[in-house]
């Protein structure tokens, strides 16, 4: 089974070769094969010609790029949308591997059943190895009870940014979807579960890295905002599961 690990990318020249040395140094469990795009969003500095350099070591890393900056979600749409046609499974990663690349393997057992497997810091808070500075957190609580109100009630973990999707399905849902900013994973949600796929939520390792590029000040009004366009155009969704920490509670299967 091909795993493609979609990594969006936006002035990450600091750390964007170290991690591409970790992907490419993890070895997957057996009868899985790594390959790894990278989608560039309209960076500034040297993170292109640094993937461009470690491509000519790693033959299964290529670079994809948007071209202008419009948006985290803009650079992961395009990732898997124009995944590579023979892959399974992409597996959406943060360039700051907050959770370590070999967390895919706590994942992986749900695609068995599962269309999309999200990691969650919220289901078994003693696997955060580094928090973040409260105020964050505190965002973050906040925001995920929008979300659970309006859109994708049973999921309490929508932004952490390891999650694995059924290549099919991922090129399906963001083939689909519209939002170009920090809300995009909040919209592939609610379309895979209004598609009647099974999302299951998933405890996973996370340490928390600075330099982040959610802006305290802009960022957060526009993902709220984001939630609620959304929300007017897709609607409520059917609880999803949660997995590792209590009951689950099942949408409906369909078959893949």
């Amino acid at each position: 089974m091909i795993i493609e690990i979609i990594i969006p990318a936006y002035n990450e020249s600091k750390r964007i070769a170290s991690t591409l040395e970790r992907c490419f140094a993890y070895q997957p469990p057996a009868g899985h094969t790594l390959r790894v795009t990278v989608c560039d969003d309209g960076s500034t500095d040297d993170t292109c010609s640094i993937v461009e350099g470690l491509a000519a070591r790693f033959p299964d890393l290529r670079l994809l790029r948007v071209g202008s900056n419009k948006g985290k979600g803009a650079a992961v749409r395009l990732g898997m949308t124009q995944s590579l046609p023979d892959s399974d499974y992409l597996l959406l990663s943060d360039a700051d591997l907050a959770s370590p690349i070999e967390e895919v393997e706590r994942l992986l057992p749900h695609m068995e059943h599962a269309a999309v497997a999200i990691g969650s810091r919220a289901l078994d808070r003693s696997l955060i190895q580094v928090h973040q500075p409260p105020h964050r957190e505190f965002m973050g609580i906040v925001y995920n009870r929008l979300v659970q109100t309006l859109l994708l009630p049973g999921l309490y973990d929508t932004q952490c940014g390891f999650k694995l999707f059924r290549a099919t399905v991922a090129r399906e849902i963001f083939g689909a979807s519209l939002v170009d900013g920090f809300s995009y994973d909040v919209e592939v949600l609610r379309l895979a579960t209004a598609r009647g796929y099974i999302v299951e939520e998933v405890p996973v390792r996370w340490f928390h890295v600075g330099d982040s590029k959610v802006r305290l000040l802009s960022a957060p009004a526009a993902m709220f905002w984001e939630v609620v366009v959304i929300s007017r155009r897709l609607g409520r969704g059917p609880r999803a599961c949660r997995c590792g920490a209590g009951a689950g509670f099942p949408v409906r299967r369909i078959p893949f």
